[in-house]
């Protein structure tokens, strides 16, 4: 692969934020990436808009955005393309968010819009806050949803707002022909999927056992043969943190089969008051990662092709490199020993060759099948570069985040794009 840094330029050029999230920002076609119009990653309550931008024109549209925004909500953001069809997902704040109750992690759904039908939205995500729960619901926040490889099924992280607030879960949302029906009470609505939770978590595990306190920050892995040869058509590989012996907090990696037909089953699974709903029968985690240290408290999300999943580490130095995890083993193994640390979330290739990071304010792309490690961006351009840069599905270009200086004499976040030449 060459690279020539005269294909590297800017996208988009307006006087707004295009954060784009750490998944599924092009379209399956690779034509559009969707963005939100933040300018600041931790102000998702603030923004209102959801955006494309073509990437041979460089135009862009609003396809949603959200009526009568404040500082205190509803809020939108972390858009994702499904890999199959022109719809998105993103996080969607309460519409009732106001200085009382104002956009929060508790506070929050999953909303949906075909981009050939702007401006309409889909709820996701059922949430019912009134006894009797309905089968299927949820009563507190979906975020940073995460499309399966066959664009079936969406997985989500979730606290709930009734119940342990602080306690953060995985989730999966499952099609259903009639979708879920909550009652018509504040607070409550339809939705298109029918969600539950698949990992168990408890507010203190037993030092140096597999309980976790916390699953969170996970991805799919997309079909997989097992140790005894069944293949797994959908699993989850998610971050939990557990206690050591000694009671330090460390993060590992755990795998969670998806079997739609055992957790639409459990229709009890939805949960009673004061309780967070539970994980329905027959749904078990299971721990794949033994490390001395963990993998890195450095937020990233985990991602997997084929039979492994990869993740960041610490090594030695204290520098963050790319750790790969098989999935039936937990055998790990450094793919990458560079001289310096990675700064923000990574990203795989389609074809899973390549991993595309940020380090040292530049974008490099790492070859898994050679190990070798190319910096894309060029010396000479300013500008702070910010998160995951994304692969396009056919792996002729990326695009990435950087700050650029406007006319107007503000800084605001940019989409940028790197042409592949194979």
């Amino acid at each position: 692969m060459t690279i020539n840094h005269k294909d590297n330029e800017p996208l988009t050029h307006s006087a707004t934020g295009h954060t784009i999230h750490h998944n599924g920002v092009f379209s399956p076609d690779g034509r559009w990436v969707v963005f939100d119009g933040r300018n600041d990653d931790t102000k998702i309550g603030e923004n209102a808009v959801i955006g494309l931008v073509n990437i041979s024109t460089g135009e862009e549209k609003i396809i949603y955005k959200t009526q009568n925004p404040t500082v205190y909500g509803p809020g939108v953001g972390a858009a994702s393309f499904s890999p199959v069809r022109d719809f998105v997902i993103f996080i969607h704040g309460l519409p009732d968010a106001d200085r009382e109750k104002p956009y929060a992690m508790s506070r929050r759904t999953g909303v949906g819009i075909d981009i050939h039908q702007p401006f309409q939205p889909v709820m996701m995500d059922a949430r019912d806050v009134t006894l009797p729960y309905t089968p299927g619901s949820l009563r507190g926040g979906t975020h940073s949803h995460a499309w399966s490889g066959d664009g079936q099924l969406i997985s989500f992280t979730y606290n709930d707002e009734l119940a342990d607030p602080d306690l953060r879960v995985v989730g999966v949302m499952i099609p259903c022909e009639k979708g879920v029906q909550a009652d018509s009470a504040p607070g409550n609505n339809n939705g298109k999927d029918y969600s539950a939770i698949v990992t168990e978590v408890v507010r203190k595990p037993v030092p140096g056992s597999d309980e976790i306190s916390k699953a969170f920050d996970e991805c799919w892995v997309n079909g997989y043969t097992d140790k005894t040869g069944k293949k797994i058509p959908y699993a989850i590989a998610f971050q939990g943190n557990v206690l050591t012996a000694d009671d330090k907090v460390k993060t590992e990696i755990f795998l969670v089969d998806i079997d739609p037909g055992k957790i639409m089953g459990d229709p009890g699974a939805v949960g009673n008051k004061g309780e967070r709903p539970r994980v329905p029968e027959g749904i078990r985690q299971r721990r794949l990662t033994f490390t001395e240290n963990g993998i890195s408290d450095t937020r990233h999300w985990l991602r997997s092709y084929g039979t492994f999943i990869y993740a960041l580490a610490k090594d030695q130095k204290g520098w963050n490199q790319i750790l790969r995890v098989e999935v039936n083993t937990g055998k790990t193994e450094w793919v990458s020993r560079n001289d310096f640390s990675i700064d923000y979330p990574f990203n795989l290739s389609h074809d899973g060759r390549k991993i595309g990071f940020v380090a040292l304010n530049h974008v490099y792309i790492l070859d898994l099948e050679t190990r070798e490690c190319r910096r894309l961006t060029p010396d000479h351009t300013a500008g702070k570069i910010v998160g995951a840069p994304s692969f396009s599905p056919d792996g002729t270009c990326m695009v990435y985040n950087r700050y650029r200086m406007h006319t107007d004499g503000r800084e605001y976040l940019q989409i940028e794009i790197i042409k592949l030449k194979n």
